[in-house]
Formats: C-alpha cells, structure tokens, sequence
C-alpha cells in the first residue's frame, strides 16, 4: 500500500468485526445526495471501527492487528466509507484504541468528537486544550443549546478541557452532562423565557460564545438573546437547516460549522494523536448505541434507521456489524 494508508478489516472467524456506526447525515446522503450526489454509487457511514490488516509503506504508528477508529471522508471510490468489509483510511488521522473501550462504544467517536472539536476550535476560535495559552487567554463562559444530543456531550467534555469556567448547558439529561463537565445546567423543557432568563443569570453580560448542536430555531433565538449585548459574540450553529430570517437583528456573528474544515487542519492531528490517551482517561466518553440485529450489511436495517432519522424520531446511535 503507498503513502500514509492503513486498511482496516473485520477479522472473519473472530469476535472482533468491523463496527459502522450510523449518523443523521447517512440520511441526507440517502434523501437528498448529500455530498454523493455525482458520485454514485457510493458508501455510506463515516464513523468506523475497525482491525488493521495492512499498512503503507511510511506508517510506522500502526501495526496489523491495532483495533482503530476513523471518520470515513468522501475519497473516490468511497474506500473510506463503513458500510462495506474492507475499508482505506488515512493513518494520520485515526485512534489507535485502548482496551478500556470496546469496539461498540469507540464507533459512537469519530464523527460527532471531530464535529465539536471544529465549532469550538476552528468556527468559534477558542484555543484547544493541547496549545499553552495561559488560562486569561481562554473564554469564561460558553452556552452549549442541545447539550443532551450526541455532539452536545463531547462539546461540553472538549470545552472542559479547554478550560472555560462556565459551561451552561440547555439540554436534557442533568446527571449525564453533569459528569461530563457541565457546570450549570437548565432543562429544554421550560419555556424560552424562562431559559433565556436563567442563563443571563448565569453569565450577566459576558458571555461571547455559543453553540447550537440542534439547529432549532428556538435554540437560536435562545442563544442569540443570551449573548453580550456590549460585545459582538459569536453563535457556531452544526448542520444548519436555513437562514434564521432576523438573527441578523441581534448584532451577533452567526456562522456554519463545516466539518470538512476540520480534515486536515493543524489541529486534527494532534487530537487523533491525543485521543488514544483521552480515552484510557476517560477525559473523552463515547455516547449511547444500540447494535442493530441481525449482523451483516442489512439493507433494510440500514433504511429503516435512516428513516428514524428522516422522520424526526429519537434514534440512539445504531452500530451495524460487519
């Protein structure tokens, strides 16, 4: 194999399988072509455990038999997607995995861990926890809305590390996100006036950055309400659905999280590197997930997981087995 390549394949005869782990994307990839639109036919899944069963010829970090995980991009001819027996990844940007995590709960990872990392770290531009500004230089307070979701709950460990003081969630699910480094935490549940009156309680008027994992439009107003009426903040919003029609009446930066940004800037190689290491800490968690039966590329299973998805039911993560 040339280059910085690493082929990653279930072991036949073994316990141990090739884990793809289904996201909401899958779906619009399905629906509406997202991202594979002129690329048919194409591969579906970007959060992938897998066995390494062959190295480039210039990996050196990697040996036959490492159980890894990596978030599959779009490559030509799909190599990297999960939902086939044998997949193609880049070694530079995977986890080898301690064997502290299974395989199950190390699939939950790639995808929602490197989506949060490029809101708080490349949108919003808040320094990550591995460079050496001094503690002043690094935000008090940040507000994550939908901090119950998947993307909420590495958002709110991420921002921990980062060493924010304030971590105010709105979200579901207070024990969990509790243990996962929340410091204040207000039930999705009441009314928008009431949460907005709460996290202005919280922070006053200081507080300049968000994140909206969920992309409602009452997550957005909630958040844009909130904000430092005294300084510009700023809003990172995942997966946006549309323009909010007046978030410009707020005075606030409003931007869209691109995780493709995140492939191959500076920083993703030093949290793959690093991630091994959060893991045996558990400084990083996985998330729920259910391990869909009957084993095997199941097209039905897959569709109706994907329709889950499409009809706005609440899905826990579905891990398919190869």
């Amino acid at each position: 194999m040339p280059g910085q390549r690493a082929l990653l394949v279930r072991e036949i005869g073994k316990p141990l399988e090739l884990v793809a782990s289904l996201i909401p994307s899958d779906q619009f990839s399905r629906d509406w072509g997202l991202l594979v639109t002129d690329k048919l036919p194409a591969v579906l899944c970007k959060d992938v455990m897998g066995i390494v069963s062959k190295t480039g010829q210039d990996v050196d970090s990697l040996q036959v038999g490492d159980r890894v995980i990596h978030r599959a991009e779009v490559a030509p001819g799909f190599v990297e997607g999960g939902l086939q027996e044998y997949a193609i990844t880049d070694a530079r940007f995977l986890a080898k995995l301690p064997s502290s995590i299974n395989d199950d709960e190390a699939a939950t990872i790639p995808t929602n861990l490197t989506s949060v990392a490029t809101a708080l770290f490349v949108t919003l531009g808040i320094s990550p926890p591995w460079t050496q500004d001094t503690p002043s230089e690094r935000p008090q307070s940040i507000l994550i809305v939908g901090g119950g979701s998947a993307c909420g709950q590495f958002a709110t460990e991420l921002a921990e590390m980062a060493g924010i003081s304030q971590i105010v969630l709105v979200g579901g699910d207070e024990p969990n996100l509790k243990a996962r480094g929340a410091t204040h935490f207000i039930d999705r549940h009441i009314e928008d006036g009431d949460i907005i009156s709460k996290i202005k309680e919280i922070v006053g008027d200081k507080l300049l950055y968000a994140l909206d994992t969920v992309n409602a439009a009452l997550g957005l107003h909630v958040a844009l309400s909130v904000l430092s009426r005294t300084s510009q903040g700023k809003l990172a919003r995942l997966v946006p659905v549309g323009p909010l029609e007046d978030m410009e009446t707020y005075g606030h930066k409003v931007l869209d999280v691109f995780a493709n940004e995140f492939v191959k800037h500076p920083d993703t190689m030093a949290l793959w590197e690093r991630l091994p290491g959060y893991l045996q800490a558990r400084t990083i968690t996985p998330t729920a997930f259910e391990v869909k039966q009957p084993h095997g590329l199941r097209a039905d299973v897959v569709n109706a997981v994907l329709d889950a998805y499409r009809d706005n039911k609440k899905v826990v993560k579905a891990n398919i087995h190869l």
